[in-house]
């Protein structure tokens, strides 16, 4: 209700400065309208006119973008064209007298509403009843003014987002650049899971099978039976190592789970695989799509990765729910805190998300707690 309250008083300081703002703006279209009146045929005439008209048009759109962003929250781009802040001030003066009869509406509600409690200073009361009517009249024309306080700002807010807002051109070229952003943020994911992919073969399994090939070697070089015998069995030893550590790359790399049993058997399993504690708090109605089931169950995996090995956790919550049309995945621990989010694995969490234009964000002051949190778009 706090916020409700004073909502609906910042929304009506900022019309009650557009309603000033507006006079001028009115007296501004129509100087510019008859300046531009004896010159609209003529070619060199009429931008001779233009320009001052541009500037003054430019400077009150200034103004207005200044007071949209303090007082209604509204926060729009200052590259625009003078044509369109032109346009945008030639209709913004009507939404600023009609922000002007709603706070006389509100003032006449209140007065209305509130009759009742100094009425009987003012003098004698013959018809309470009247009053009674009068005050019951008055909240309902307060209520509906306040309404109307919220819808002009709100009218107010879509006005500027369509004469200032980028052009639809200017959308398709931001949009191009995060395409082409996100695609080679695609290709670096992808090459850096290659190398890991290397590393993991190459420092774990290869390792292991070498160390296996060499005691084969010395098991059938030795002339003791019982020296063989024990080398044998390191060599056994070793080799189910190897299938160990290679099933753990092949988990790392994609797990079989996700596709079999879904989303959340697989966070179990990376609950119940983990050394330290793992709650996970599990609230979706239903399973996401693969490409985003794959995204939170990497973003999860390595968060729970990273706790663990460098953060000296004890505790680690996983959290996923979903809000219009996006999945929210947040995963918190108590360790020491001071992730670098431009670290490695944290930044190709980062560049996984980013592919699918999703928000990825890390909270970790030193002493911790750390919060990483992804939203990723979902059906």
């Amino acid at each position: 209700m706090r916020d409700v309250a004073r909502r609906a008083a910042w929304c009506g300081v900022g019309l009650m400065t557009g309603a000033a703002s507006a006079a001028v703006e009115l007296l501004f279209i129509v100087l510019s309208g008859l300046a531009l009146l004896p010159v609209l045929a003529w070619p060199r005439g009429r931008q001779a006119v233009l320009r001052p008209v541009f500037a003054g048009a430019r400077r009150l759109t200034q103004f207005e973008r200044r007071r949209l962003g303090t007082w209604l929250s509204v926060s729009v781009s200052p590259v625009y064209e003078d044509a369109r802040a032109l346009r945008y001030i030639a209709c913004r003066w009507a939404l600023g007298a009609l922000g002007a009869i709603v706070l006389l509406s509100v003032a006449a509600g209140l007065i209305y509403s509130t009759y009742w409690m100094f009425a009987w200073i003012v003098g004698d009361v013959e018809h309470p009843w009247a009053i009674v009517f009068s005050a019951f009249g008055g909240l309902f024309l307060l209520f509906l003014a306040v309404q109307g306080v919220i819808g002009v700002a709100e009218l107010e807010r879509q006005l500027a987002r369509h004469f200032l807002g980028p052009s639809h051109q200017e959308e398709l070229e931001r949009r191009i650049v995060e395409l082409a952003a996100s695609r080679a943020a695609v290709v670096d994911a992808v090459d850096d899971e290659r190398r890991r992919i290397e590393r993991d073969l190459h420092d774990g399994v290869q390792q292991r099978l070498v160390a296996l090939g060499m005691l084969l070697g010395r098991a059938l070089r030795s002339q003791d039976p019982e020296r063989a015998d024990r080398l044998l069995r390191q060599a056994h030893d070793e080799s189910r190592q190897a299938l160990a550590d290679l099933r753990e790359v092949a988990w790392r790399i994609y797990p079989t789970t996700l596709d079999e049993a879904g989303l959340r058997e697989a966070l179990e399993t990376v609950a119940e695989r983990s050394s330290v504690p793992v709650r996970v708090e599990y609230e979706l109605a239903a399973e996401p799509e693969k490409a985003t089931a794959s995204v939170a169950y990497f973003v999860v995996c390595e968060a729970v990765t990273n706790a663990v090995k460098h953060a000296a956790a004890s505790r680690i919550i996983v959290h996923l729910w979903a809000a219009e049309g996006v999945l929210c995945v947040r995963i918190e621990d108590d360790g020491t805190g001071g992730a670098n989010p431009m670290g490695s694995g944290l930044f190709g969490l980062a560049r996984r998300v980013d592919a699918l234009d999703g928000g990825f964000h890390v909270l970790s002051p030193p002493g911790g707690p750390t919060v990483i949190t992804a939203e990723l778009p979902c059906a």
